[in-house]
């Protein structure tokens, strides 16, 4: 039995136990709940997913995929361009021996941990559209989120939280069509919080009100089950009685998620935390540990907006602190999953729309374009093979050159580990079946331990 499965079995057995408390409160979901928790249908690597969204585009030859020809053959003229080398320094870490380049040495402390995926593909080269193919597996029609489809399939842990949270300060491109349920029921849209003083607004309540806002909530509730009875096949009355229920318990449990109060000097210098700080992505990193411990399904972080942002088309010397903002974070948070025994049933994805071009985005500039035919994606936990390489792009990062990943095969990948046959999580709508995956898309097998 692994560590963290013990450790929830126990806290469900234990009224008094620390650890996952709010599990044992699975009771609280009522008959026909929509986010009521539900077995997946296949066996599972992973019960959470934490989805981390970099804007913009990062460059793969610059990050993750060291390319020495590249090197030696800077400055040369294409049909395309100038070829341009990467400015930044690749090291080998861990016992894998595992390429990343200066830009991510706190990466480079997880990097057994890491599976990073080097042949990548998107099928549009702008933003908005590459954007909402990672997220929704559409480029051109509004569908379901991911993180929707997850909370459909498997809804949540915790009656007191939403199944879907998106951590952002800022707005990516497409917005809040990266985390829309689309034609799901409304319960699995995702949830925003933004970065700040009180990053979800209007949940405290004036100390006066409690005992009666208390009693008024119960009677309500109450009158909602006894309507519920009566209607059990209703999924509009469902969704809109878990709304309340989640905006109630958010209330209740909010706030506590939130505080970092108690968190450890060592945790917080860990994720480069100052003790009161609330803006950072570090903070956001840290803030996703908790909210997985309490039993969100799906934890979504975004780090920056359409503006200022990868996209490095002027000079590639920008990625030097778009990396130094993320790095610290991630690193921390993949390393707390695993010293806490969660990173095992938590999938960890690290991605963005795509990558950008081996050569200089015209003969003054110092950046790189967009580049959709070849690009790196990471994951670590949740069952995917640590300290790994799947595929390759070619020796200068222009074409992928083995074992094509293309973003409905990434989709496909995540929700096997996550327990479902893509091709069975469906959902009818219009009188047709869609899903995550479209038409297409498989199971990269050799990427799962």
């Amino acid at each position: 039995m692994k560590r963290r499965e013990f450790l929830r079995t126990s806290a469900m057995g234990l009224a008094g136990a620390s650890l996952y408390p709010q599990l044992v409160q699975a009771a609280e979901f009522y008959e026909g709940h929509p986010l009521a928790p539900k077995p997946s249908p296949l066996p599972a690597k992973a019960r959470q997913l934490v989805f981390i969204f970099l804007t913009g585009g990062f460059s793969h030859v610059d990050t993750f995929d060291p390319k020495p020809e590249l090197t030696k053959k800077d400055g040369q003229k294409t049909d395309r361009g100038v070829l341009s080398a990467s400015r930044f320094e690749f090291k080998r870490y861990g016992q894998s021996g595992l390429e990343i380049s200066e830009l991510f040495p706190h990466m480079g402390k997880v990097a057994d941990d890491l599976c990073v995926i080097r042949s990548m593909k998107n099928d549009f080269g702008d933003h908005f559209q590459g954007t909402l193919a990672m997220h929704t597996g559409s480029g051109s029609v509004p569908m379901p989120s991911l993180g929707s489809w997850l909370s459909y399939g498997l809804g949540t842990l915790n009656p007191n939280l939403p199944s879907y949270m998106i951590l952002a300060k800022f707005m990516p491109y497409a917005g809040g069509q990266n985390w829309d349920n689309s034609f799901l029921p409304t319960s699995h849209q995702g949830v925003r919080v933004v970065p700040g003083q009180d990053p979800i607004p209007n949940l405290k309540t004036p100390v006066e009100s409690v005992s009666l806002r208390e009693l008024e909530q119960k009677m309500l509730a109450d009158i909602n089950k006894i309507h519920a009875k009566d209607r059990p096949h209703d999924a509009r009355l469902n969704a809109r009685m878990s709304s309340f229920d989640i905006a109630r318990g958010m209330m209740n449990e909010a706030p506590e998620a939130f505080d970092l109060s108690k968190e450890k000097d060592s945790v917080l210098e860990n994720y480069g935390l100052e003790r009161g700080e609330k803006e950072s992505f570090s903070w956001q990193c840290l803030i996703a540990r908790r909210l997985i411990e309490r039993g969100v399904r799906v934890v979504q972080l975004v780090d920056t907006g359409a503006n200022n942002n990868w996209d490095a088309h002027g000079n590639m010397e920008t990625h030097r602190n778009k990396a130094k903002y993320v790095d610290q974070g991630i690193a921390a948070l993949i390393g707390d999953l695993r010293d806490r025994g969660m990173l095992d049933d938590t999938l960890v994805v690290c991605c963005t729309e795509f990558g950008r071009t081996p050569f200089a985005d015209s003969e003054s500039a110092k950046g790189r374009g967009h580049h959709r035919h070849a690009f790196t994606c990471l994951m670590a936990g949740g069952g995917v093979k640590g300290g790994h390489v799947h595929g390759a792009s070619d020796e200068i990062g222009m074409e992928v050159a083995e074992d094509l990943v293309h973003y409905h095969d990434f989709h496909a990948t995540i929700l096997r580990l996550m327990g479902f046959d893509h091709e069975k999580l469906t959902y009818r709508y219009g009188g047709r079946d869609f899903r995550l995956t479209d038409v297409s898309g498989k199971v990269v097998d050799s990427l799962i331990a």
